[in-house]
């Protein structure tokens, strides 16, 4: 079994920058996509970002699209999400997941395991 740890979260003021970390832990995400998404309290888990395997294809939720950058080093099986221009509206809990499958999704019923979340809070 893969799992996921997540690193990287913080308090920031608005306009700050973040970079989280994705490393896999007790396996490797070799040949998987993987995804950034997020939960805020009493909402749903939303999408942020999305890259394949190779790191050719990459896909952003219209509300971080310009400020997000997703990328992988699949040398240190780690994945970023360099978060900038924050707002506080991105407060919410981060959570990366992976799929057994090479290519993007923006769906998170198709993702296969999950790490435990790092919080991202952003004050005005």
């Amino acid at each position: 079994q893969v799992h996921l740890v997540e690193s990287g979260g913080g308090l920031v003021q608005a306009g700050g920058s973040l970079r989280l970390s994705c490393a896999a832990s007790g396996g490797t995400f070799r040949g998987n996509a993987m995804g950034w998404f997020r939960q805020a309290p009493g909402k749903g888990r939303e999408f942020v970002a999305t890259i394949n395997w190779s790191g050719g294809s990459t896909y952003y939720a219209e509300s971080v699209k310009g400020r997000f950058t997703i990328s992988r080093d699949n040398a240190k099986n780690t994945v970023y999400l360099q978060m900038n221009s924050l707002k506080p509206e991105d407060t919410a809990v981060y959570y990366c997941g992976g799929r057994h499958e090479l290519g993007i999704s923006s769906d998170y019923g198709r993702y296969d395991y999950w790490g435990q979340g790092t919080q991202v809070t952003v004050s005005s």
